[in-house]
Order: C-alpha cells, then sequence, then structure tokens
C-alpha cells in the first residue's frame, strides 16, 4: 500500500458530544499530543504515523495513533468525513471489541455512541454487577433467612423494553437499564451514556408520567412522523441531527476543552435549548428554569441567532439587557466569546438603569441630580414624617408604596393612583387613604427636587414615560402614513431633525425576574409588538428584589410562548436537592400572575454532600472558614469563594485571611477586585457567578433572614411573607453558585431555613 504525504482538502473532523469531557481529563502531556494529532489528522489523514484502520468486525469504528500509548476511536461518516468519539490507551482499544456501540436512534435519528464496559465498570464502582443474576426470591413458605434484606425493585420495572425504546433510550443499554435498582447507579449509566437517555431515565425516576416524558423530553427531538423510517446507513444525515461540532481549527478546540461549561455550551446546546433559540415567536416569550439551566446561554444564543438574521449594516438593533452593571459586563464578555466582534458589533449592551439613564438624559442633557439608593431614600421618609407629624403610616410602608406602586407601575396622577391594582401589597387602603398617600408622595417628590436628589426608581419611572410618549408619537405617524397610502409626511420628519422610529428591532432580557415594572413598561415602549420582539430568561425562585410584576398588564403577553428549562448543568444533585429545600415550599409566580415550580429540576451531576458545621461565636466561625479553604488546597484559589450576609462581615473575614496567609479578592458592582484571591462578597454580589467551592458563612438566625424582618409579621404579614421570600431565594440563589462543593457555616442558632436540611441528616 502506498501511503501519500500529500495533505488533502476537503477533510472534517467533527467532535460528538460528551467526548470532550473524556478528552479534558487526559493527562497534560497526552492533552498536547492530542492537540497534535488533530492538527495534523485535518491536513492529512493519511500521512503514516497515524497507522489508520478499522478495528476488528466494526466497519465504521476506525483508530489513529494519538502518541505511542493512545489512540483516537473515530466513526467515518463517509469519504473525508470523521467523527472523533474517544480517546483511549492503547491497551484498552482491541479487547472486546463487541462494547464498543454505535447507531442511528431510531427516535430521535441522532448518531449515538457508547462503550459498554465504561459504563458496566462505573456500575460495579457503585455496587451493581452488570452480568449479575437477580437474587432468588424465597418461596412464600419459606423462612426468611434472619438478617437478610429483601431484594431491591429495579428502578424501571414498570416499563417494558419497548416502551423504553419509544421514549429513545439507547437500546444496547436497555438490558443494563432493566439491572439498576438505586440513584447512585442511575447516575453511573447516565454519566456516561447518551444524553438523551440519561435526561429520560433521570425524568422517569423523578416520578414524571411516560405520558409527560414523551411530551416534555422525547418529542421535542424527536424526528418528524414522515421521516420516521430513517435509513440505518445515512451518517451523513443523521450527523446533522446530532451534537456534534466541526473542529475548524486548534483555537475552537481549545475554547471547547478549556472554558468550561461555558466553553461545550458554546457548541453542545441541548436540543431542547437550540430549539427554544431558533423558534419564530408571535410575540414576547419567557423561558424559565431553576439556576444551572442555561438560561442565560440559551439568550446569548438567541442574540446570535436574530444578529445573523439582520440586514447588512451598522445600527444596533438588537438589545440585550439584564438588572445590574456586574451581570451586563459579563454578558457583554460571554457574547464576545460566543458570536465574536461582527454580533457584538450589532448588539446594544446595557443594563436596565443605564439604559433609564440615557433616555432621560437625552431628554434633560442639564440634569445635575445626585442619586441616591433605596436604604437613603427611607431615611428620607423617616425625616419627612418627623417634619410633618404623620403618624398613620410609618416610613417602610410608604416608601414600599412609592417604589411598588406610584413608581414601579408609572402611576403619574392622582386619579390614575385611585384605580391602579396594588397587587401583593396586603395592606388594603380605601379611597381617602389613597389621597393622603398620594399627598405625602406629592411632598415627598418635591423634598428630593428641592435637595436636588433622585432615586433609580424615579429615573426609571421616567424613562418609561418618555419611551412611552414617543411611542404614541410612532404609532400616530404610522396611522397618518397608512391614511396618505404610504406616503411619508417629509415636512412632519424634517422638522423632527430625524426619523422617528422604535430604538429596537428585538429585545433579550436576562435575569427578567428582577426588573421592575417601570423597566418593562419602558421596554415595552422600545420595541415594536411584533414577531420575535421580547426574548426573556428568568427564575423567580431566584428573584432577589422586591419587584412583583404581572407581566400582561405591562403590554408583554407571554401567555403560550413559555417554555422552562429543568436540566441543571452545574450544580450536583446533592447540593441541589439541599439548595431546593431552602426554598421551603413557599409559593413563587412565573411573572404573568400563575404559579411556578421547580418540579422536575434535577442534575445528572454526581458529588459529595453539603457541609454543615456550627461555632459559638462570630470569631470561631471565621476559624471554621479558614479550616475548610485549607481542606480545599488542591482547589485554585479564585475558584473558591465565601458568600455573607453583610458588608461588615465581608471586611472582618477578608481581614482574617489576610492574618491567616490567604489572598482575599472582594466582589464589588463591577465584580472581582482581582483575578487571583479568594472571592468574597454579600449573597447580593453571587448573582450569576458560580465556583468550583463555595463556604456560605453567616447563615445564623437574625442574620439569615435578618432580625428586623420579623417585625413585619404583626404590623404588616404581606411584607413580612415577602421579605421572607427574598430571604430564602437570596439562600437559594447562594446556595446554588457551587458547582461541586458547598459549606455552609453559622454562629449561635442555625437559619431558619437551614432546618429542614439539618433534620434531614
Amino acid at each position: 500500500m502506498t501511503v501519500t504525504s500529500t495533505p488533502r482538502t476537503g477533510v472534517t473532523l467533527r467532535l460528538l458530544d460528551k467526548a470532550d469531557k473524556e478528552i479534558v481529563k487526559l493527562d497534560r502531556a497526552v492533552l498536547g499530543a492530542f492537540y497534535k494529532f488533530q492538527h495534523d489528522f485535518r491536513r492529512n489523514p493519511d500521512a503514516g504515523g497515524f497507522h489508520l484502520k478499522p478495528l476488528e468486525g466494526h466497519d465504521r469504528l476506525w483508530s489513529a495513533r494519538v502518541n505511542r500509548e493512545w489512540r483516537a476511536l473515530m466513526i467515518r461518516l463517509g469519504g473525508d468525513d470523521w467523527l472523533l468519539v474517544s480517546v483511549k490507551h492503547r491497551g484498552h482499544v482491541h479487547k472486546n471489541l463487541d462494547r464498543f456501540n454505535y447507531g442511528i436512534n431510531h427516535i430521535t435519528g441522532a448518531i449515538e455512541y457508547v462503550d459498554l464496559q465504561v459504563v458496566e465498570e462505573s456500575l460495579l464502582r457503585r455496587g451493581l454487577a452488570p452480568d449479575a443474576a437477580p437474587a432468588p426470591v424465597p418461596p412464600p413458605s419459606a423462612p426468611e433467612p434472619v438478617g437478610s434484606q429483601p431484594p431491591e425493585e429495579p428502578l424501571f420495572g414498570a416499563y417494558t423494553d419497548r416502551q423504553l425504546a419509544d421514549l429513545g433510550v439507547t437500546e444496547p443499554l436497555i438490558p443494563i437499564v432493566r439491572k439498576l435498582t438505586t440513584d447512585d447507579e442511575l447516575l453511573g449509566l447516565a454519566e456516561y451514556a447518551p444524553r438523551h437517555t440519561g435526561e429520560v431515565l433521570l425524568r422517569l425516576r423523578d416520578g414524571v408520567t411516560y405520558e409527560e416524558v414523551m411530551e416534555q423530553v422525547t418529542a421535542p427531538v424527536a424526528v418528524a412522523e414522515p421521516e420516521r423510517n430513517l435509513d440505518a446507513d445515512d451518517w451523513q444525515a443523521a450527523v446533522d441531527r446530532s451534537q456534534t461540532v466541526v473542529i475548524t481549527d486548534d483555537e475552537s478546540l481549545q475554547s471547547i476543552l478549556e472554558e468550561g461549561d461555558f466553553g461545550r455550551w458554546k457548541i453542545f446546546l441541548h436540543p431542547t435549548q437550540e430549539k427554544l433559540v431558533r423558534r419564530r415567536y408571535s410575540g414576547p416569550a419567557r423561558i424559565g428554569g431553576g439556576p444551572g439551566t442555561g438560561k442565560t446561554i440559551v439568550a446569548l444564543h438567541r442574540v446570535c441567532h436574530l444578529v445573523g438574521r439582520l440586514l447588512p449594516g451598522h445600527t444596533r438593533p438588537v438589545l440585550l439587557t439584564t438588572f445590574n452593571r456586574n451581570l451586563a459586563a459579563d454578558l457583554r464578555a460571554r457574547l464576545l466569546a460566543l458570536g465574536g466582534p461582527e454580533v457584538l458589533a450589532r448588539v446594544d449592551i446595557a443594563h436596565v438603569d443605564q439604559l433609564a439613564t440615557r433616555i432621560v438624559s437625552e431628554a434633560d442633557p442639564g440634569n445635575a441630580k445626585r442619586r441616591i439608593d433605596d436604604a437613603s431614600a427611607l431615611r428620607e421618609w423617616r425625616e419627612l414624617l418627623v417634619e410633618t407629624g404623620e403618624t398613620r403610616w410609618n416610613a417602610e410602608f410608604l416608601s414600599d408604596e412609592w417604589n411598588q406602586v406610584i413608581l414601579g407601575q408609572a402611576v403619574t396622577s392622582r386619579s390614575d393612583y385611585f384605580t391602579t391594582r396594588r397587587a401583593g401589597r396586603g395592606h388594603s387602603v380605601t379611597r381617602a387613604e389613597r389621597a393622603g398617600i398620594w399627598q405625602l408622595a406629592e411632598r415627598f417628590a418635591q423634598r428630593l427636587e428641592t435637595k436636588g436628589l433622585e432615586t433609580h426608581r424615579q429615573v426609571a419611572e421616567r424613562a418609561a414615560r418618555l419611551e412611552m410618549s414617543r411611542k404614541a408619537r410612532i404609532d400616530r405617524r404610522t396611522e397618518e402614513h397608512e391614511e396618505r397610502g404610504g406616503l411619508p409626511n417629509l415636512h412632519v420628519e424634517a422638522g423632527s431633525g430625524a426619523w422617528l422610529r422604535y430604538r429596537y428591532r428585538h429585545i433579550v432580557v436576562d435575569e427578567a425576574q428582577d426588573l421592575s415594572a417601570a423597566h418593562w413598561k419602558m421596554l415595552r415602549a422600545m420595541v415594536p409588538s411584533e414577531p420575535d420582539d421580547i426574548f426573556l430568561v428568568g427564575d423567580t425562585h431566584q428573584r432577589i428584589y422586591d419587584n412583583q410584576v404581572t407581566l400582561g398588564s405591562l403590554g408583554v403577553h407571554i401567555r403560550g410562548r413559555s417554555s422552562r428549562l429543568t436540566l441543571s448543568y452545574r450544580t450536583t444533585r446533592e447540593i441541589l436537592r439541599d439548595a431546593i429545600r431552602v426554598l421551603g415550599g413557599a409559593d413563587y409566580d412565573d411573572l404573568d400572575g400563575e404559579a411556578d415550580t421547580l418540579a422536575g429540576y434535577r442534575s445528572v451531576l454526581h458529588g459529595t454532600e453539603p457541609s454543615f458545621r456550627g461555632a459559638r461565636s462570630w470569631d470561631e466561625e471565621m476559624d471554621l472558614v479558614v479550616e475548610q479553604l485549607r481542606a480545599w488546597h488542591d482547589v485554585p484559589r479564585e475558584s473558591t469563594a465565601i458568600c455573607v450576609p453583610t458588608n461588615d462581615m465581608v471586611t472582618q473575614i477578608a481581614d482574617r485571611l489576610v492574618r491567616s496567609g490567604i489572598t482575599p479578592s472582594e466582589i464589588t458592582q463591577d465584580g472581582p477586585r482581582g483575578d487571583q484571591g479568594v472571592h468574597i462578597g454579600t449573597m447580593y454580589r453571587f448573582k450569576g457567578l458560580e465556583y468550583r467551592c463555595l463556604i456560605i458563612a453567616g447563615a445564623a438566625e437574625g442574620l439569615v433572614p435578618r432580625a428586623s424582618v420579623d417585625d413585619w409579621e404583626r404590623t404588616d404579614p404581606s411584607r413580612h411573607r415577602r421579605e421572607l421570600h427574598r430571604a430564602r431565594s437570596l439562600l437559594f440563589v447562594a446556595a446554588t453558585r457551587a458547582r461541586d462543593a458547598l459549606a455552609i457555616t453559622w454562629h449561635g442558632e442555625p437559619s431558619r431555613f437551614l432546618l429542614p436540611l439539618l433534620s434531614a441528616r
């Protein structure tokens, strides 16, 4: 056989989903050899050094030499189109060749590969011997041996082989699935099985009915009925239905292997996520889901998809927004990594308060007012009540009424306030009382005006009114335009100094649950009511600000266009289980007046149990924190973090770390202050972040929730419930920032939210 060394054109090397997870675990030297192998293979697969050949008994599975000890396994799709499925030590390649199973799934139409021996070894580590026969059941009359345990029931004994296959479970795995009896064994199988198989089995195990799994998991990725008679040999058609990526250069592969979950998500979107990204919606659409389910990734891919449909130009008709500066900066960096500068050039990225400030500044460029936060505004309310001698209402109630009802719903007149809905406020007020509240609100606004002060909520409310007025002018122009038969009024347009049009064609919102009603009114007015106008992602279980909204009442109608992601890719099942217990069965909404739930929310990741430790004092607790950090000595410091309830505790724990020889890095509103060191911040700062190992310190009663929350239980039960909701959500958000390990500490009494977790131990 003659071997040519002339480079060939048209060689395609693809990577199958999950193969990257195996490759990234290789020793650094072997990984370096793999990088060189894939680079050289793409240039010329016929080079003699690869020893490229099919495995004995396999017509499509080939082996190629990575280095002297390691081999790449690839499926030959046809011609010079190769799919890399695994990298194995040469001693494991040519033994028991029947264990390599690959084919086209008859339900999803996707290419699947599984090493049955690897699956079985995983199960053996978890206590299941796949070849073992079920334990014999003694006859009814025989006495049960002393100390014996009844045989465990198979997890999937209620389903036939045909039913599992119809759900898309990989058929060669079904005999192994039949023998699973524990959740630990199921996780062992899910780790190495094709992703769809793992998801189906986990949903069934979570108690979801067969019909619901068919509808929610299988149907969205199943091949359409007219195509159901798949050609088992049409691998080129199957690859288009599979989670694969073409390796175009060394940098693209390095991104997948070395950027963690985000690197994978840039490429390997779940089919359900992919459909949500590419779907055409007749109006606003919402994607919900728990932490780590990829909502932000879906939003970023959606932005890229929308930009890809734009005509060439230099404008920024797509807005990507979220609720704070830190998250907006993170979205910008991720979008640049995902879509490159070409996509970034067509997208306006700004957090909602920045956007509102921009709108108000356009209308009033000379505004020199000083911005104050909610705490400062509350102090102004208290001073006003002292000066006026008002005793019917306390400052907290009036501040909330002003923020959530008057500013939150952009109420501009006394008569409008009389008819405004006060959903969620709890404390009902009469018409006469509303008149008194409105009078106080006017005096408060005048007080701020006199002092040259304004709040972010005031700016948001003014921006909403300005944009709604702008929208009204656009709509009037459109009506006049249609009345004239499509001819523009050049005098009007020229007189305006610009062609009046909507600011954006598409708006994508991340962390939607934390936007206020005024923010939504502003956004609704910025984009025409057309297909694909607003795409929002969020989870009300993670709402950390007191912004209760009903989107439908604000013109953002998502009914019939709401979907939910349920599979967490970040947090282990053990951490997820305890985080959900923190929520305590409280009720949460879906941003549109209906109940939301985390039913079916689960993870395929497996790890250690969270740890819980109490101390007698804060000083002793800080010692526990230092001790835990030292136990994680093999984890890079920047991959670990400490989350605490207050700013004072941030300062104190940072000082303790410095004295212990550990570098701290405080998380500010702009992100961590440095690239190195353990990240430290309050719970509010951790939204949108993730770490391999996380400590939640100060999780004590009186701090989580703060002691003042219970003051509302008698005077304002509705607010008391809302504040407890927020405190639970804040702890839930903090706990789900941990990827591999979570430690929770407290001093004195543990938080009431931890009691269900501690009792479960």
